[in-house]
């Protein structure tokens, strides 16, 4: 009987173990990532291209308003990107991050992203989220809308 409590002790410490561990890797999964916010519950996009008209999609019964193949999930799983490192938006001129205007402004339920310049050394992106620069993966930025292609005539 002795051993069995022993056991049973040991069991539930493991089991908690198991659960903090869990909780510290989604915080500190959470603290690298560009937002907290859950791509499949952002309901409004709205997203500005440098050279590209404004774009808004709404969330409806489960769909997206517009017709743009994919593109707005997307743009709400950029809300996701992983983050290099964070550094205070004070310690730079946004003009040299491409940042002053940006590239890309990405707005997920209220929240803003800016997309910037490639930064001089790896393969990294300036953004901006608030008052900080995120770096983040180069490729991580809002795709153009898809264009039709143009009619073709034989010669």
């Amino acid at each position: 009987m002795r051993n069995r409590m022993i056991g049973i002790v040991v069991l539930m410490a493991l089991i908690g173990a198991v659960a903090w561990q869990l909780r510290t890797d989604d915080a500190e999964a959470s603290a690298h990532t560009l937002t907290a916010i859950d791509p499949t519950a952002v309901q409004r996009i709205d997203i500005t291209m440098k050279g590209l008209p404004p774009q808004h999609f709404e969330r409806q019964a489960n769909a997206w308003t517009g017709n743009d193949q994919g593109r707005p999930a997307d743009l709400a799983q950029l809300a996701q990107t992983p983050v290099t490192e964070w550094k205070p938006a004070a310690d730079f001129d946004p003009a040299k991050l491409g940042l002053a205007p940006p590239l890309a402004v990405l707005t997920l339920d209220g929240t803003r992203i800016e997309y910037g310049d490639l930064a001089a050394l790896g393969r990294q992106r300036y953004a901006r989220v608030g008052d900080r620069i995120a770096f983040i993966p180069a490729q991580a930025m809002p795709r153009a809308p898809r264009t039709q292609a143009l009619p073709t005539k034989p010669m």
